[in-house]
């Protein structure tokens, strides 16, 4: 680079200065709930519908089959569904994720549904065991003392809409597909009117 030197004979421009106008400051954004949104157009949100059943996944498994090539790696997944007014079903999902297990164990739930006849406190008339593989179960009313019941029971029960049961589980199993079964085959003993 070469360093130019100013002299006399060397035309120099005039320096011209820019006025800068004051910018108004824009309004403020009204949040949408997307990022990213353009202002002014809200994104509308169809009224999403309650859905007919809640569920609760009581067991996920990764199981594993052995192929040639190795381990092939599957999910296993089980959930309860119920309306709580006296719905409920126990269902078993297997699928390459555990999505797509979900999904199946929910449509083996609506399949296996039963119908509990409830009283007016929302227990049960009277009391009922039943056995499903190494399962046994007990369920018995206790009114006024709330739902006592532990591991996979609970659940069911609940999603069942049953209040004011003693349930006892009487075998050593942890299986929590079994005493969910089980639950559900105890209930589905309960005579109507």
């Amino acid at each position: 680079m070469e360093d130019t030197i100013i002299t006399e004979e060397t035309p120099v421009e005039p320096v011209t200065q820019k006025v800068v106008e004051p910018v108004e400051a824009a309004p403020p954004r009204a949040r949408s709930g997307a990022r990213g949104a353009r202002p002014g157009r809200a994104r509308e949100r169809a009224p999403r519908e309650r859905a007919e059943f809640e569920q609760v996944t009581l067991d996920v498994r990764r199981v594993a089959r052995v192929m040639a090539g190795g381990r092939r790696f599957s999910f296993s997944v089980t959930v309860v569904i119920g309306d709580k007014k006296g719905r409920v079903g126990v269902g078993l999902g297997k699928g390459a994720d555990t999505a797509l297990a979900i999904d199946k164990a929910v449509r083996s739930a609506k399949k296996a549904m039963v119908t509990i006849p409830l009283t007016s406190s929302r227990s049960i008339k009277h009391e009922v065991s039943a056995t499903n593989s190494s399962s046994t179960v007990e369920i018995m009313p206790s009114p006024g003392r709330g739902l006592v019941a532990g591991s996979a029971m609970r659940s069911v029960l609940e999603y069942a809409g049953v209040t004011d049961v003693i349930a006892k589980i009487q075998t050593r199993t942890k299986n929590k597909l079994t005493i969910a079964r089980a639950t559900v085959d105890a209930l589905s003993k309960l005579q109507s009117k």
